[in-house]
């Protein structure tokens, strides 16, 4: 009872210190530790990813209680199609569940999220996609926040697909290479543009790696990592990430 009451003033004075200063305008989030978790209970490794997605839906109120605009989370990489028939099976009807939660959420239609789902469409399994045409349909005219979900991705297989777009527009006349920018790659990454560069990148877990998560979007960005396993992310962690980007792009709070 002590440890609560204690836990929630600590909470209070970290919201406030974080208040006191603009917030990120983009957090990334690898949200590592799912498996872990669950083996450390004695659980299947796939129960892991169950309460991993509770954990997200969480963390998405939290950005929307402190106005952070664009929320970028990598649920599933390229990467992970290694792993056994068993667990993609689970995640893969989790990741529906989940979408097709997200698309009825009265979160999400009450703040105006706009989600869209990154990587490479054409690798997930058709009930998947169902799912996440149907979010995007109904988010589609939402612009006060974006939450991008990072599914079947890979962030140098992201470039080299924004890359090959470019070289079609080139061979056919449409674009010339003189007048290729940065911009140009930006509106051909798989979200045309749309969540920019990253401010924050957060990784749980332990682990001290990118991971080949927004390569290009995070090239300037603040790395929080985190010893925790996601599902056991809590509020603080959240706002000591922020507060540490704070403290790199403003200095030290007077409070």
């Amino acid at each position: 009872m002590l440890s609560r009451i204690i836990y929630k003033i600590y909470e209070f004075r970290l919201l406030k210190e974080v208040r006191s200063k603009p917030v990120p305008n983009h957090v990334a989030i690898i949200m590592d530790g799912n498996r872990r978790f669950a083996r450390r209970r004695g659980l299947p490794p796939y129960l892991g990813h169950v309460f991993g997605s509770r954990k997200a839906e969480q963390v998405l109120e939290w950005c929307l209680e402190l106005g952070i605009k664009n929320l970028t989370t990598y649920a599933f990489s390229t990467e992970n199609f290694e792993r056994s028939e068993e667990e993609k099976r689970h995640i893969f009807g989790l990741l529906e569940d989940k979408l097709r939660k997200l698309a009825n959420d009265r979160r999400i239609h009450r703040n105006r999220v706009r989600v869209r789902v990154i990587g490479k469409r054409e690798l997930l399994p058709e009930n998947v996609l169902k799912a996440v045409e149907e979010v995007e349909e109904r988010t589609k005219k939402y612009d006060s926040y974006r939450l991008n979900i990072a599914i079947a991705y890979g962030g140098r297989q992201e470039l080299i697909d924004a890359i090959r777009e470019i070289l079609k527009k080139v061979k056919r006349g449409v674009l010339n290479i003189e007048e290729i920018t940065e911009r140009t790659i930006e509106e051909h990454l798989y979200s045309d543009g749309g969540y920019g560069n990253v401010d924050l990148l957060i990784r749980t877990g332990g682990e001290q790696r990118l991971s080949n998560f927004l390569p290009w979007q995070s090239v300037n960005s603040v790395a929080y990592f985190c010893d925790v396993y996601w599902p056991e992310f809590r509020k603080i962690d959240l706002l000591r990430a922020i507060r540490s980007w704070q403290i790199r792009r403003f200095g030290p709070s007077k409070l």
